[in-house]
């Protein structure tokens, strides 16, 4: 495969049609200036390089390297270009001018041969200067994680269709619509609700958006048509502190997209204007007036909107919003002050209530469905018939804490974004101390031998993550030990797990128990029953066991747990 390289102006259709491979063959090409570059394929680079200098937004690009090879076919170029638009996205080097319509996952022959080719493409690339970063530092990257620019599942895609010829129509005849999407541990709501806001955004500023699917293509240009659409308010809701932080720092780098998108509820409720949509990732997360740690601020959004003490902040949601994308799992709720499942499910009764299910797993890609159900029954009252074992997927139980903390320490640095995290239960007394965000593992060290730390399990000494925002990011995160709340919403290449005895086990009874002496999450457990306690409980930890996406380790305190889930994971022994 090789690149040439061409100035890009008024003469590039003459001198690509002298060039082997610049008429009538298969190829992709990047157009690019300093600071802005468009990607795409085509059959004849000449006549589609004359396109594009028709176009007032490419004109302003000044070079055009095309990537030819004697091998290339449509379904090649297709894949390569989905290929270098998913990871110069979140390379930063430049900003894409490309929309993000039309990219679907699909096979074909010899795919894996040229898979490794697009590799040693990158690798050439990164050599002229077109991209800064290899692939592995890429795709740990908050960024690629939540790029628009992804290839869509067939599931993401039909449902994303599906949206938006029922939005077109509905928009066209001023009805309301609200979609429900149901979507598991790491089967992509949150990739599907940032390409479907990214989506469109375009079609709010342009009228020249570029979709390969017709079917898209054609519900797309009908919200286009539509007036009402140049004055869309659109917003992503993100509940969760954490992620919304991360999300709003990612949409800083996407053309098209903007921080100020990214909205908490009280953003939502506190607006003196209605949002046409409102698209709510980890809409589970959304939080009704129990358990709070404010009140004031909640109450006063609850009486602004008319809605007493019982609004929940679903209910501003349906509020202020005339469209609502609410993108949800149930078994994904942790705490009291989550909606309850009740109120999601009254929606069902609302006349423009659509309903969808994603189902492909993307995050345990090595474990996949069978994996993340694995989970699910294993944490339940329905346990496995018999032991499954991975072949690819590497779970296991450590018998030794410092084991499993060092292996993680070890795989982070062959893999990167492998974290330890466990249940809340051990109290947080360094949060007290105000330890800096930023430590160095020697001075880490020092803290916790002169005695300031959170965990202690066999004589090994821990502290919780010292911070509550980008954790996952932080430089010393892989040397402490995070939350649930640091962790849901993110994938990691490993994930450490350590559950603790606030989760017990009756092998007699065969039952999960609660032990809310263990359990430090003051909020987190008042006013509630240990049944519903012990699901929250469950909940996390299956959330927890669902981050890794190459493997997941277990430490276990309880030993009648630990000798439960030996049936059906198997033991590192020191």
């Amino acid at each position: 495969m090789n690149i040439k390289t061409l100035k890009f102006n008024d003469g590039t259709p003459a001198n690509l049609r002298n060039m082997e491979y610049g008429t009538n063959w298969p190829v992709v090409y990047i157009i690019n200036n300093d600071k802005e570059a468009y990607i795409g394929e085509t059959t004849d680079v000449s006549i589609r390089s004359n396109q594009h200098l028709a176009n007032t937004v490419r004109r302003n690009l000044d070079t055009i390297n095309v990537i030819t090879d004697k091998t290339f076919n449509k379904s090649v170029i297709l894949d390569l270009e989905s290929f270098l638009i998913k990871y110069m996205a979140a390379d930063k080097k430049y900003k894409l001018q490309n929309g993000n319509g039309g990219m679907q996952n699909h096979n074909y022959y010899q795919r894996k041969i040229y898979e490794k080719e697009f590799k040693n493409i990158w690798i050439q690339l990164k050599s002229k200067g077109l991209v800064k970063h290899d692939l592995k530092t890429i795709e740990n990257s908050d960024l690629f994680k939540y790029s628009p620019y992804k290839t869509l599942t067939v599931d993401q895609y039909m449902i994303a269709n599906d949206i938006l010829s029922v939005l077109s129509n509905d928009i066209k005849n001023k009805k309301t619509s609200l979609f429900l999407v149901h979507g598991g541990f790491g089967t992509g709501k949150t990739i599907l609700g940032i390409y479907l806001l990214k989506l469109l955004s375009q079609a709010k500023d342009s009228t020249q958006i570029e979709v390969e699917d017709e079917e898209l293509e054609y519900n797309l240009s009908e919200i286009i048509n539509n007036e009402a659409i140049k004055k869309f308010r659109i917003g992503l809701v993100i509940p969760m502190n954490n992620l919304r932080a991360t999300l709003k720092k990612v949409f800083k780098d996407i053309n098209g997209l903007d921080a100020k998108m990214v909205l908490s509820p009280n953003d939502v409720a506190k607006s003196d204007n209605i949002y046409d949509l409102l698209i709510v990732d980890e809409a589970h997360r959304l939080r009704r007036r129990q358990n709070l740690t404010q009140y004031k601020s909640f109450d006063n959004n609850n009486k602004k909107l008319n809605l007493g003490d019982k609004g929940t902040e679903l209910d501003w949601i349906l509020l202020k919003s005339k469209y609502q994308i609410l993108l949800y799992d149930e078994n994904q709720s942790i705490k009291p002050t989550d909606v309850r499942k009740e109120d999601f499910e009254q929606l069902m009764l609302r006349k423009n209530y659509r309903p969808y299910y994603l189902e492909t797993q993307l995050r345990c890609l090595l474990g996949g469905n069978e994996y993340v159900d694995y989970i699910k029954n294993i944490f339940s009252n329905n346990p496995p018939e018999k032991k499954v074992n991975f072949k690819k997927y590497d779970f296991k139980i450590f018998d030794n804490i410092n084991d499993l903390i060092e292996e993680i320490k070890q795989k982070d640095k062959e893999y990167g974004l492998c974290r330890n995290i466990a249940g809340f239960a051990w109290p947080w007394k360094s949060k007290e101390k105000k330890l800096p965000s930023h430590i160095t593992k020697r001075e880490m060290n020092n803290i916790v031998n002169n005695g300031i730390y959170d965990i202690e399990i066999d004589g090994e000494k821990y502290i919780w993550n010292t911070k509550t925002t980008d954790w996952i990011n932080s430089s010393n995160s892989v040397n402490e030990i995070g939350s649930i709340h640091t962790i849901q919403g993110y994938d990691l290449n490993y994930a450490g797990v350590i559950i603790g005895n606030e989760l017990k086990y009756d092998n007699k009874k065969h039952k999960f128990i609660v032990d809310r002496k263990k359990y430090y999450d003051v909020k987190g457990k008042s006013a509630t029953s240990d049944e519903d306690l012990l699901q929250y409980i469950l909940n996390i930890y299956c959330t927890m066991c669902t981050r890794g996406m190459l493997g997941t380790y277990l430490y276990v305190c309880d030993k009648e747990l630990k000798k439960y889930l030996q049936k059906y994971v198997s033991t590192k022994h020191k």
